[in-house]
């Protein structure tokens, strides 16, 4: 009897700044099947609900069973492959926004370990992800439903925990960052006033952020930055002068070098490039 299927809901936009759901669903794949080689753009996480896999990840190979998990990180080149004999079934919830790897880095997910074994709480983790399935839709209620069930199943990931302080302290201090600039990066604020906001110095900083995200604290305030310049650029008919101003740069000549540098192109190609065509 084939019973395999696959449910999955992909959402339109993703407009939550700090946690958004890219995509959701569950699986009970065919024998054999196989994702990759190849990478995401978000996280990924899968719960197996039953049978077995592998997931391989800089050429080394893990074999899951039901009751583990595994995280997909952004642009990593990943392949994951059903059991040929014990195909798993899984659910899984892909998502991106500011809050994710803070999240994540207080969890027992790492880039050296991207999987957990025996996930104590595995049953609600699955209920969670049904559920965050359950909300799909486009509306933005449903987006802040679907969101608000993606806290709860980050959550539980984190009750579970097993990390180090110091792995905990660097992830606290990276999201009380990232909320400084959720609500102040329309100002010119700079690294140093997000080091004294938090209490650090500018290299205590620099390697909290180096060791969650992965990239720098100015980085960072960088590329939320040019996000939300972009999101202007496609959805309002502001001046290319007013969107600068609004991003934090008070130098219409340097915003629209730094927005070049980083998206390969001017702020008014940007623009043009995103206008419906005739």
């Amino acid at each position: 009897m084939n019973d395999q299927y696959k449910n999955s809901y992909k959402a339109d936009a993703k407009d939550l700044v700090s946690l958004s759901v890219y995509n959701v669903g569950c699986q009970r794949c065919d024998s054999g099947y196989q994702w990759g080689p190849g990478i995401r753009d978000h996280y990924l996480i899968h719960y197996i609900i039953s049978g077995q896999g592998s997931y391989t990840l800089n050429r080394k190979t893990h074999t899951l069973n039901a009751g583990d998990a595994f995280l997909v990180y952004p642009n990593t080149e990943v392949i994951y492959q059903a059991d040929v004999n014990d195909p798993w079934e899984y659910a899984w919830v892909g998502f991106t926004g500011s809050d994710a790897a803070a999240i994540l880095q207080a969890t027992d997910f790492s880039r050296e370990k991207p999987y957990i074994h025996a996930v104590p709480n595995g049953d609600e983790v699955k209920r969670q992800l049904l559920h965050i399935y359950d909300a799909r839709g486009n509306s933005f209620e449903h987006a802040v439903e679907m969101t608000g069930r993606l806290y709860t199943t980050l959550a539980l990931f984190l009750q579970s925990a097993k990390r180090k302080d110091t792995q905990l302290t660097a992830a606290a201090y990276v999201q009380k960052s990232v909320e400084y600039i959720n609500a102040n990066y329309s100002y010119p604020i700079t690294v140093e006033d997000i080091a004294g906001y938090v209490g650090l110095s500018r290299s205590h900083l620099f390697r909290s952020f180096e060791l969650v995200m992965q990239k720098s604290p100015k980085e960072y305030l960088t590329e939320f930055r040019m996000k939300q310049a972009c999101y202007l650029l496609e959805h309002s008919g502001l001046s290319i002068t007013a969107i600068a101003n609004s991003v934090g740069f008070d130098n219409g000549l340097y915003f629209s070098k730094t927005f070049r540098k980083n998206k390969g192109m001017s702020p008014k190609e940007y623009r043009s490039s995103k206008k419906p065509g005739p």
